[in-house]
């Protein structure tokens, strides 16, 4: 997160989100407009998710910088990417499918061979031939409800053909999620009924990342929403279990390398509580320029 960003123009965004939950457990999908002649370049902040995003625009596109790499097109990201910023420039404006999955299913849809930690890979290296066909899928879809439904019936396909993770692993990662990132590695293996050893084996296996470092990217990720929300760097560690402000601000600069203060107007962290709405209600003040629409 550079001082060079161009955040979008929120007031000609639209997302577009499911009407229904998805019938895939741990995914989430929403779709990203922005309207007529755009320029964005934003950085990416970490999420305890694998995330893929497809490219539907019309020219140049999506592109990213990753690692001092750039590249076009659609992408999948890992788990903890580091200096990671995407953007793009098109014509009739930027226009995009982000599908977030979580890391319990997404070795099972990406495959074993994919690094989930913190790689940046273009979705044709991962699904091949599939990745092309399954975005003319999309490009040629009339709505977003179809979109998301061609999305869905990938995943599901790749799903029903791949071992899903142990579900010790996968229960390990649900309480990770449940305490907020406040859980000790000892209580996982203790809870699942392996020894401390064995679950960091499998677990960073699986996953990609060890419990540690896993539970350290999911609290984080409670407080940079927190942080983005408005709330003040002390109450964040104190209500997130970090030892002191210090704290917090030595993990937020080891995910981003930026501030706490960075992080509270990072581009990417104002859209997410409209995309991924945590519960029924419409989180997003009715002042925010930012649009979210049912899917049609």
């Amino acid at each position: 997160m550079k001082s060079t960003e161009v955040p979008p123009d929120w007031a000609s965004v639209t997302v577009a989100v499911p009407r229904q939950p998805a019938r895939l457990p741990g995914v989430g999908l929403a779709g990203f407009r922005q309207r007529g002649p755009a320029r964005v370049d934003i950085g990416m902040i970490a999420h305890p998710s694998v995330t893929l995003l497809v490219d539907l625009s019309d020219g140049d596109g999506l592109v990213y910088d990753a690692h001092g790499r750039r590249e076009r097109g659609s992408a999948v990201v890992g788990l903890v990417p580091g200096d990671l910023r995407f953007g793009g420039r098109a014509a009739r404006g930027i226009e995009c499918l982000q599908i977030r999955l979580s890391p319990v299913l997404a070795i099972a849809v990406l495959g074993a061979s994919t690094d989930l930690s913190g790689a940046v890979v273009s979705l044709e290296d991962v699904w091949g031939r599939d990745a092309g066909r399954v975005e003319e899928r999309r490009r040629a879809a009339a709505s977003w409800d179809e979109r998301f439904t061609v999305a869905l019936d990938a995943l599901g396909r790749r799903m029903s053909a791949r071992p899903s993770p142990d579900p010790e692993v996968a229960a390990a990662w649900g309480m990770m999620l449940t305490s907020g990132g406040r859980v000790r590695v000892d209580s996982l293996a203790n809870e699942v009924g392996w020894s401390r050893k064995r679950l960091w084996s499998r677990f960073r296996s699986q996953i990609g990342l060890t419990p540690k470092h896993a539970a350290r990217l999911v609290r984080f990720d409670r407080a940079a929403h927190l942080l983005a929300a408005g709330e003040a760097p002390a109450q964040v560690a104190a209500v997130s279990g970090y030892a002191d402000q210090a704290h917090l601000h030595r993990e937020v600069k080891a995910f981003t390398g930026v501030t706490p203060t960075a992080v509270a107007a990072a581009p990417w962290l104002a859209i997410d509580d409209v995309a991924w709405p945590t519960s029924s209600a419409d989180p997003t003040p009715s002042a925010s320029p930012i649009r979210r629409v049912p899917a049609k």
